[in-house]
């Protein structure tokens, strides 16, 4: 009994972290949780937002439905050691060079490794690039030197190497740019 009231109230808890808040549409997912913030030594090399103390950052283990256009919000990421992006890539436990097309999707699109070293195309003011899927940007974990005392990305996010920012003419100054993506 006890067994099957923790599935209901698993199912349940999923279920409603994918009902649409009001007004924001079908098949938009909901917080799961939230996150205290620690800060730490946050290397600021791409102007990071650090995690601040005692403020709470919303969790997501959802992402919002993939489409042939899924509207995303691009971010400035360096993947090479010592830099922004933290530890190694979770896709090959390797780091990359700012000068590779590389992306970090949210926790909900990376989908538990299943997009590891697929290509999406990205979209950005008439201009697309491919890019290759090395790791996730962590939507439910965050505030630790894992993340670079970041907090847990947002559920929409595509975290790029400077390389797919170059290719996409966009100012890297700018940090947060609206996007599409599209798998290949």
């Amino acid at each position: 009994m006890a067994m099957f009231l923790l599935v209901t109230l698993s199912a349940s808890q999923m279920a409603s972290s994918l009902r649409p808040h009001a007004g924001l549409g079908l098949g938009t997912c909901r917080p799961s949780g939230y996150l205290p913030g620690r800060s730490g030594n946050c290397e600021k090399s791409n102007d990071p937002d650090c995690c601040e103390d005692g403020k709470m950052y919303p969790q997501y283990r959802c992402s919002p439905p993939v489409t042939d256009s899924t509207k995303a919000v691009l971010t400035l990421n360096s993947f090479e050691k010592g830099k922004d992006g933290g530890g190694p890539s979770e896709c090959d436990n390797a780091y990359h060079s700012d000068e590779e097309k590389v992306v970090a999707l949210s926790t909900g699109w990376f989908s538990n490794m299943a997009r590891c070293g697929h290509r999406i195309k990205i979209t950005a003011n008439g201009n697309s690039v491919y890019a290759k899927v090395v790791d996730e940007c962590d939507s439910v974990e965050g505030c630790d030197e894992d993340h670079n005392f970041e907090p847990p990305c947002d559920n929409n996010i595509v975290d790029a190497s400077p390389a797919v920012w170059d290719a996409l003419g966009l100012d890297q100054n700018v940090g947060m740019v609206d996007i599409s993506w599209s798998e290949e």
